[in-house]
């Protein structure tokens, strides 16, 4: 085979679809996914690299560490992972891949199925995590694709292709489905958690201003909550805290006549050198000078 990976200017290698390890040389393969047989044969499991093409295993085994886009996700048996082309990525030194695993060339599909079922989606979650109806349909269209896929003594190679063609949307429709409907339902959670955090900080805000400590008050990981508020916000959970104080000690410099020391401590700071320094962080300016210059 013709090396044709690509280093890309930031040192990660891309590798392309292997097309001699197709059945007939088509654009497509379905595989089982088992210890020792890789699924590329030039990319390094263990190494960050990308790749120019569709990925999606369905996993039997588990659970499975897999990182996409320097994010790491955890797989269980009845999981999926879709890794889509030009993406960051890097299987697990220490676990073992079971179940099966799908690589599509881009092309193989014509536009319409591409853009109906969503292939580059980016925004969408790379983990799926179907609930049994949808993972037996999954299951069902990805077991007849595969028996298509190595059945190559029924038709000639264009039917045997069409078919082919016809298999794979039926799986992708069904599995663009799952992905929209998870990224929805995850969207609904963030609002959620970051609702439920924002009425947490407008009540103790004054008091209080540790991440930590609103995670451990609303039951959630510390992560959960960073993901929710940066979702909702573009904000880390400290920086929307930072700003609801910032925005009350304002309008009590602003409106209110309180020496800058009482003006810190209704907003969590026994030390008044503390809130003028925390103050002039987020304003460029001292407390002081913020209120001379609205007198």
């Amino acid at each position: 085979m013709v090396d044709r990976t690509v280093q890309d200017g930031d040192g990660i290698r891309t590798y392309p679809f292997p097309v001699d390890q197709s059945v007939c040389g088509v654009g497509m393969q379905v595989a089982p996914m088992e210890p020792g047989r890789p699924w590329h044969r030039a990319a390094p499991v263990d190494r960050v690299h990308r790749i120019d093409f569709h990925v999606v295993m369905l996993f039997t085994g588990g659970p499975v560490t897999h990182m996409v886009d320097f994010a790491e996700y955890r797989m269980s048996a009845g999981d999926l992972l879709w890794i889509r082309p030009g993406q960051v990525h890097r299987f697990s030194r220490a676990s073992e891949y079971h179940g099966t695993v799908l690589t599509m060339q881009p092309g193989f599909l014509p536009r319409a199925t591409v853009e109906a079922a969503g292939l580059y989606r980016y925004e969408l979650p790379p983990l799926l995590h179907p609930d049994p109806a949808e993972l037996d349909g999954l299951q069902s269209a990805l077991t007849q694709l595969r028996r298509e896929y190595e059945d190559t003594g029924t038709l000639p190679l264009s039917l045997h292709t069409a078919v082919l063609r016809h298999s794979l949307t039926a799986f992708l429709l069904r599995l663009a489905h799952l992905a929209a409907s998870s990224a929805k339902a995850a969207q609904e959670q963030a609002d959620t958690t970051f609702t439920r955090f924002r009425d947490e900080v407008e009540k103790g805000f004054a008091t209080n201003h540790s991440v930590s400590a609103y995670a451990d008050g609303l039951g959630y990981s510390r992560r959960t909550l960073v993901r929710a508020v940066r979702a909702a916000t573009g904000e880390t959970p400290k920086g929307f805290i930072d700003k609801r104080v910032i925005l009350e000690a304002t309008r009590l410099l602003a409106h209110t006549d309180l020496p800058i020391g009482r003006v810190g401590a209704a907003v969590g700071f026994a030390d008044a050198a503390n809130f003028s320094k925390f103050f002039h962080q987020h304003t460029d300016t001292t407390p002081a000078a913020f209120r001379a210059e609205l007198r």
